[in-house]
C-alpha cells in the first residue's frame, strides 16, 4: 500500500537518508527503530509529505505522491494520511470533539457527520463522556488518545506515529500500544511507527532498523 524507493535527504553537508527503500502492506503495524540521528523521523516526515526528499519515489495506494505539490498535496495528506506525534498538539481553546473534527471540517465533511464519527472514535478509544472536555481537563494519556482519534477521523490509508508514547508514563504507553493493535485488528488500520519503546515495537507485525540513514535489517 505504501512503497518508497531510494529516498535521499541531505541537510547541508549531512547526509541524513542514504537511499532508503521501504514498503508497508494494508493493515500492518510496522515499527522503525534505531539510535538517535539514524534518520527515522526524517524518513517518517518525508513519507508523510511533511518534508521533501532530495530524490526518490513514494507511492501510496499507487498514487505517486512525490509528484504532488501545493493544494493537491495538502488535500491528499488531509484525506489519506493521519499523524500522531510525541506531543498531542491539541488546540487548548477547543473541546476534545472539536479537536478531533478539525481535519474532517477541512476536508468538507458536514458538522453532523464529523461529530458522529468523532463520538464513535471517542467511545472506541475509551473516552466516552469526554467529548466536551478541553485538553487541560484531560490526563496526558487521554490527550494522546484524542490525538489518535483526530488522526483517524478521515479514515486515512495510513497513520504515521513519531514516538507516540514518548511523553506518556508506562501504563498509558501500554494502553496506547493496545489501542494500535485493536485498531489494526478491528479496522484494518495501517500504522508506521518510529519508536524507542521496545514493548511497542514487539507488538508490531514487523520491525525495521535504521542506522546512518539506511535500513540495515
Amino acid at each position: 500500500m505504501l512503497e518508497a524507493k531510494q529516498i535521499f535527504k541531505k541537510y547541508g553537508s549531512l547526509q541524513v537518508l542514504n537511499g532508503v527503500d521501504i514498503s508497508v502492506k494494508k493493515g500492518e503495524i510496522v515499527s522503525i527503530i534505531g539510535t538517535s540521528g539514524a534518520g527515522k523521523s526524517t524518513l517518517l516526515h518525508i513519507l508523510g509529505t511533511l518534508d521533501n526528499a532530495d530524490s526518490g519515489n513514494i507511492y501510496l495506494n499507487d498514487q505517486p505522491i512525490h509528484q504532488l505539490s501545493g493544494k493537491k498535496l495538502a488535500a491528499f495528506r488531509n484525506t489519506h494520511i493521519g499523524f500522531i506525534f510525541q506531543f498531542h498538539h491539541l488546540l487548548p481553546e477547543f473541546s476534545a470533539i472539536e479537536n478531533i473534527c478539525i481535519p474532517a471540517w477541512i476536508a468538507g465533511t458536514n458538522k453532523k457527520s464529523a461529530e458522529s464519527r468523532a463520538l464513535d472514535l471517542l467511545n472506541k478509544l475509551g473516552l466516552k463522556g469526554k467529548a466536551n472536555n478541553k485538553p487541560q481537563q484531560l490526563s496526558g494519556g487521554e490527550q494522546q488518545r484524542v490525538a489518535v482519534a483526530r488522526a483517524l477521523i478521515n479514515n486515512p490509508s495510513i497513520v504515521f506515529a513519531d514516538e507516540p508514547t514518548g511523553n506518556l508514563d508506562s501504563q498509558n504507553a501500554k494502553d496506547l500500544h493496545q489501542i494500535f493493535v485493536q485498531l489494526s485488528n478491528e479496522l484494518n488500520q495501517t500504522f508506521l511507527i518510529v519508536t524507542h519503546n521496545e514493548e511497542l515495537a514487539a507488538l508490531s507485525n514487523r520491525v525495521l532498523k535504521m542506522k546512518d540513514g539506511k535500513m540495515i535489517e
